[in-house]
């Protein structure tokens, strides 16, 4: 199981940042705010291979409300220095993207 969910990370960072990856290590991230988590799980710290601009990324799957999954892959890019920030970033683009939808 953990082979193929980290094969569908590899796949989202092909298809997102146009590089092939290496699985490097698994970090458990717990994000809250104002009290409340907006993310508990695990993610997936890739070097990538061939990539101009970063040697690492991170990537993380988990179930929309319609139950089907949802891939995320996020560059080391400054501000983005972890596992943790690549959550924290992902999470503003979200809430950046109901704003303008609104």
């Amino acid at each position: 199981m953990k082979q193929a969910y980290n094969e569908a990370l590899r796949d989202a960072i092909r298809r997102t940042h146009g590089c092939d990856s290496r699985h490097v290590e698994t970090v458990p991230v717990h994000e809250a705010f104002e009290g409340k988590t907006v993310w508990d799980g695990c993610v997936e710290v890739f070097d990538l291979v061939g990539h101009p601009m970063t040697s690492q990324g991170y990537a993380w799957g988990f179930r929309d409300d319609r139950g089907q999954w949802q891939y995320v892959a996020v560059l080391k890019v400054p501000p983005v220095d972890s596992p943790i920030t690549a959550v924290q970033a992902y999470i503003l683009m979200q809430q950046e993207g109901r704003k303008d939808a609104q």
